[in-house]
């Protein structure tokens, strides 16, 4: 834990440093936001255009790392340790890939921002379902229904599907690169579809288990 606790806040370590460095070279107000069509709609001052992401970074840190010492089922947690961390590793490059290329974008440099943030989307959609399917019943990480809390079983098969299914939702997010104009689609309707699948499919599972008691 030592060992991933270095590597969380070296990569926020290396967003501060590029930030003093490139700081000087940032316009007084930086683009930080553009919509599905990958144009500026939505700007930012120049230091929290530069720092605002290692400063939250910083606050995902501690959230990440309080979540295992507080939840009431903390041993669980520790049963799927390694997928966890690796998944907050994979968010926080996430968002250090977001960043600089808000970066680049304001030295100058242009390209379509939504075709280049769904190439980071995708693997993190991926690597979510890898954690569910290694996920443990907890209070705050995986798919947390009243009937996946309630019953073990009932948990495991949840995420057993669910993991495909959000490897599923990665896989689909790569061909709305095709697609600029519709390419939120190919992220939000897989999610929510697959969020209403697993809330009835919980339920199901869970009735089907009172049954056989």
């Amino acid at each position: 834990m030592k060992n991933q606790k270095t590597i969380f806040l070296g990569i926020v370590a290396v967003l501060f440093i590029i930030g003093v460095i490139l700081y000087p070279s940032m316009p007084e107000q930086m683009a930080s936001h553009w919509n599905e069509k990958g144009e500026v709609n939505g700007y930012m001052s120049k230091f929290w255009g530069v720092f605002f992401t290692p400063f939250l970074s910083l606050g995902l840190i501690g959230i990440f790392l309080l979540i295992p010492k507080i939840d009431p089922l903390k041993s669980n947690i520790e049963k799927f340790r390694r997928y966890y961390d690796e998944f907050i590793v994979l968010v926080l490059l996430f968002l250090s890939y977001v960043h600089l290329l808000t970066i680049f974008w304001n030295l100058g440099y242009r390209f379509n921002m939504t075709t280049m943030i769904f190439l980071m989307i995708a693997p993190l959609f991926y690597y979510s379902g890898i954690l569910m399917e290694n996920a443990k019943r907890n209070w705050f990480i995986g798919i947390r229904t009243p009937w996946t809390l309630s019953s073990e079983t009932v948990w495991d098969k949840t995420h057993k599907i669910g993991g495909k299914l959000f490897k599923l939702c990665g896989a689909l997010v790569i061909p709305g690169i095709l697609f600029e104009k519709h390419a939120l689609l190919f992220i939000i309707f897989p999610i929510i579809l697959t969020s209403i699948y697993l809330f009835a499919y919980s339920y199901f599972e869970y009735q089907k288990e009172s049954r056989t008691k």
